[in-house]
């Protein structure tokens, strides 16, 4: 099942930042999974299954886009595998 989500723009915003609808959309759902991510509402691998890339990957450009990986502290390994393993119930 998919889950669609529709926002409104104005024709501006597009002509000002040189893109499409559809190239907009795939920019504010990367976004969206990068914030998402560093705030540790999703994981790294949710975040990549979303955007349909490899989980590697998702990761060097989360961390060009201001995320850090884990701090090597207990909760953030817990928050990280307990996300993903939720998603694989």
């Amino acid at each position: 099942m998919r889950n669609i989500v529709e926002i409104e723009c104005p024709p501006e915003l597009l002509i000002g930042l040189h893109t499409n609808a559809e190239q907009f959309a795939e920019r504010v759902k990367r976004e969206a999974a990068y914030g998402l991510f560093r705030k540790g509402t999703i994981s790294s691998g949710v975040a990549a299954q979303w955007l349909g890339v490899p989980r590697a990957h998702f990761l060097l450009d989360a961390m060009q886009h201001g995320a850090t990986l884990l701090d090597d502290s207990d909760d953030d390994f817990r928050r990280e595998t307990e996300i993903h393993n939720e998603h694989h119930r």
